[in-house]
């Protein structure tokens, strides 16, 4: 039976700890290129009673996917990212959204919602593989026992990773370059101060980065 959406399920309820590797998917995914797609990346676990959580990818950060189609057909993705982010107040929430040339006209509004009056992590891409790597890359810079393997992941996923801090206003190639050589992962990029980020890229720069990921006002 499909969860209501009006009633969506606390991802923090159901315990949720994947081991090292692994994401649990909504059961709606099953089957979807974005899936397809996490194949040698991280395996998956699916789950029904995610209620509005698309991804967990540890018992503390939940994700939801906002496609090109939800941002086009209208203002539905906003109430569900409000009861995403209600349902799930406890952990960090990240939304990534379907960034294309048909739904950049939606972007800025959306990331002005998503990040200054939810206060929620906004990361954009550019279609459901590009997901799936960012989501592979994620799950795997969560895990703080393992540099090694985490390092060697980013340095695979680099050119992904790149463009989407190449979007912070601001940022070039050789900024993003120098970012990625001190935070190895977007994980770690979107948690990083001012203060760290100001040495690398300068204040304002550095404010543009905290802004970009997640609100600095209350």
């Amino acid at each position: 039976m499909a969860v209501c959406d009006s009633k969506p399920v606390p991802a923090k309820l159901l315990n949720a700890a994947p081991p090292y590797g692994h994401v649990i998917v909504n059961e709606k995914w099953r089957g979807s290129t974005l899936v397809q797609s996490l194949k040698g990346s991280v395996k998956t676990i699916f789950e029904e009673e995610l209620g509005v959580v698309d991804f967990c990818l540890s018992n503390k950060t939940c994700v939801l996917y906002v496609t090109e189609s939800d941002l086009v057909a209208g203002s539905g993705h906003r109430r569900k990212i409000a009861r995403f982010r209600n349902a799930n107040s406890g952990l960090q929430g990240i939304v990534i959204v379907e960034k294309t040339h048909l739904s950049e006209q939606y972007f800025s509004g959306l990331q002005k919602f998503v990040v200054f009056e939810l206060g929620l992590t906004l990361l954009p891409v550019s279609s459901p593989v590009e997901a799936a790597q960012l989501i592979g890359q994620l799950v795997l810079g969560e895990n703080k026992e393992n540099p090694f393997r985490r390092k060697s992941v980013s340095r695979l996923l680099e050119p992904v990773v790149l463009n989407l801090v190449q979007q912070i206003p601001g940022v070039g190639k050789v900024k993003a370059m120098l970012l990625l050589q001190t935070f190895p992962s977007i994980y770690e990029l979107s948690g990083a101060s001012v203060d760290e980020l100001e040495p690398i890229v300068g204040q304002s720069t550095a404010q543009n980065i905290t802004a970009f990921f997640h609100t600095q006002f209350t």
